[in-house]
């Protein structure tokens, strides 16, 4: 299946579900830390949209346990970076109506949880499109080691995704089903 038809299928299937009892727990991110013995407290979050996982609670207990916690920035040419951000700074809204934190210091995560609209077995993901994600761990990984954790909810797995050149892996996944 083409990725154009898997983003529009699975768009419109998780806009149409209730997704209030579809929760991530916090536990199943920090298991991943704890099984790798991973220990960067750098954590790149994302602002939930159009659908997606709720990181917030995620992100508000890792908060709590001394984690930096980023949020992305959208920059021109489909670029993004990851700026500091704390539950009581404000934020502002970007052109696309997502919320992104004010700084204007550029950090970069240990940890990176990724948005995605679909999954496979072998750790591929579809986005909407732009390229940002796979632009964005691109780039990071020439500058350190990080761990990318995409959050998705079951129902987007699907059998098989062809990826490209441009196209980066996943190392894990996590549903409200676990790991």
């Amino acid at each position: 299946m083409k990725k154009s038809l898997i983003r529009k299928k699975i768009l419109k299937y998780r806009k149409n579900r209730n997704l209030n009892e579809l929760n991530i727990k916090y536990k199943s991110v920090s298991k991943i830390l704890r099984m790798t013995k991973f220990k960067g407290k750098i954590l790149g979050g994302y602002y939930p949209y159009n659908y997606e996982v709720n990181t917030i609670p995620i992100l508000e207990k890792f908060e709590k346990k001394k984690y930096v916690i980023l949020l992305p920035k959208i920059k021109k040419k489909s670029q993004m970076n990851f700026f500091n951000w704390s539950f009581k700074d404000p934020m502002m809204i970007n052109q696309y109506g997502i919320p992104e934190p004010i700084s204007n210091q550029i950090k970069y995560p240990d940890i990176l949880l990724v948005p995605l609209l679909a999954y496979d077995k072998n750790l591929n993901r579809v986005g909407y499109g732009g390229g940002f994600y796979d632009r964005y761990i691109k780039k990071i990984k020439k500058i350190k080691k990080v761990i990318t954790i995409g959050l998705a909810y079951s129902f987007q797995k699907v059998k098989k995704i062809s990826v490209n050149k441009h196209d980066i892996k996943l190392d894990f996944i996590v549903t409200e089903e676990g790991n």
